[in-house]
């Protein structure tokens, strides 16, 4: 019975159902309807400026039944010849709520005065400092809103946080100060200024001229590799209620009153029935990596902090995202627990040192939304790209957005009779798939 529950829902959002008979549930706080403030939104809704869509290529990167993969013109060229590819989701949401950023800024000194008037500035082709290329996938949820503003303003927010230290990024051989003089950094204030109503998790990389880090700040959702040698190397680490208990369950010991007296944060294996009060059951706090016993006390009885386990573990039964940006008006259903105090917008930051390291033209780094990593392994991931790139000339100016768009193909797999199907008849990625393939020897490529 719940196989064929699961075949009839996969045909519908599978595409299915021509696309003008979908229907959409209305969503809030998204880009395209506006914030709940009633004000129009910063950014209307668009695909990433780097694809150049007309009208009628935007409207058709919208088609639920056919799902078309979306990637660069051959004319189009994106810093060190990185490889794009995108697809909308089966019929979830009415929009691809993925976005993305690739974009080369400038890290230089700036006066005092250009501190304050104006720190989200543009490059204005001013090509002078240090070169700094920036990629990002953002994954929005209940909305774009959040994962387009943060594709148009979180590289110039690093930029301009960095261009607050550009003299010692510029004499890293000497020893940073202890103090620096007071600037006056936006980073806070806009970002505050620009929160969002929808959520978006996200994964950035970038890297500076001086030593060519690749630096990953990660929140969440989306996951990035390096494949260099056929070797996998993992740069980034899923957030999750269950990888991030601990954290989830000492802010809620701290804070009781964030629980709203409907939520314990004290974890058990199961949910608790009243007539076991008084008796013993294992159980884990905040301070334990392992199990003890307590006594049950009617405390006990509320809903956990955290409900479910693996992919389908949740916060407060209602998120499965515990970093990340936006989500400032998400409630538990039906009560006024506010969830947005659980969800850290801190990112875990990795750093990958290229000049350590001597790179083929088949050495890249992966980067992609859940939509991909949802149903391909790590290691499936990095076979299929080598594999691919291995047939293709390396001097095909097509060849790591071919490569892209491969293996978003086959994560996103064949409409069959039963939906979106891999090879092997597994569901296939029903959610938007964003990737980016980048070649590590890329600054090389381009001289």
């Amino acid at each position: 019975m719940i196989s064929k529950v699961k075949n009839a829902m996969s045909s519908l959002v599978g595409g299915i159902i021509p696309h003008g008979h979908h229907h959409h549930p209305q969503q809030h706080g998204s880009a395209q309807n506006g914030g709940t403030d009633g004000l129009p939104p910063r950014f209307p809704y668009s695909r990433p400026e780097f694809l150049d869509l007309t009208p009628e290529l935007l409207q058709y990167s919208t088609e639920h039944a056919s799902r078309p993969v979306i990637t660069l013109k051959r004319d189009s060229r994106l810093p060190w010849r990185t490889g794009y590819a995108e697809v909308i989701n089966a019929g979830k949401s009415m929009l691809n709520e993925d976005q993305a950023s690739c974009e080369l800024l400038y890290i230089r000194k700036m006066s005092s005065k250009q501190q304050r008037s104006s720190m989200l500035q543009e490059d204005s082709g001013d090509t002078t400092g240090i070169p700094m290329h920036f990629w990002g996938v953002f994954d929005g949820h209940a909305g774009s809103g959040a994962a387009l503003m943060a594709s148009k303003l979180l590289q110039c927010i690093i930029r301009d946080r960095l261009c607050d230290v550009a003299h010692l990024l510029e004499n890293q051989n000497s020893p940073p100060p202890i103090c620096l003089a007071k600037n006056g950094s936006p980073f806070q204030a806009e970002a505050k200024k620009g929160a969002c109503l929808d959520g978006e998790n996200i994964i950035q990389s970038f890297t500076n001229g001086l030593e060519t880090l690749v630096k990953f700040p990660m929140l969440f959702s989306h996951r990035a590799i390096i494949v260099r040698n056929s070797e996998v190397i993992p740069m980034s680490n899923e957030f999750t209620p269950e990888s991030e208990r601990q954290r989830l369950q000492y802010l809620g010991f701290l804070k009781p009153e964030l629980l709203g007296n409907e939520f314990t944060h004290i974890e058990f294996p199961r949910r608790i029935q009243h007539s076991e009060l008084g008796k013993k059951m294992l159980f884990r706090d905040h301070t334990m990596t392992g199990w003890a016993y307590k006594t049950i006390v009617e405390d006990d009885l509320k809903f956990p902090l955290i409900y479910g386990e693996g992919k389908k573990a949740r916060v407060m039964a209602t998120i499965g995202v515990t970093r990340g940006l936006g989500d400032h008006d998400l409630k538990v259903y039906n009560s006024n627990i506010h969830i947005k105090p659980f969800l850290s917008c801190c990112p875990e930051v990795k750093v990958y040192n290229i000049s350590e390291h001597k790179h083929g033209s088949d050495d890249v780094l992966i980067m992609g939304s859940d939509g991909l990593w949802d149903v391909t392994a790590d290691r499936d991931v990095a076979d299929a790209v080598s594999t691919f790139l291995s047939g293709r000339e390396p001097n095909d100016p097509m060849r790591y957005t071919s490569a892209a768009q491969d293996l978003l193909m086959r994560s996103r797999g064949v409409l069959k009779e039963r939906g979106w199907r891999l090879p092997n008849e597994r569901l296939g990625s029903g959610d938007d798939i964003t990737v980016f393939v980048i070649p590590l020897a890329g600054a090389e490529l381009e001289t």
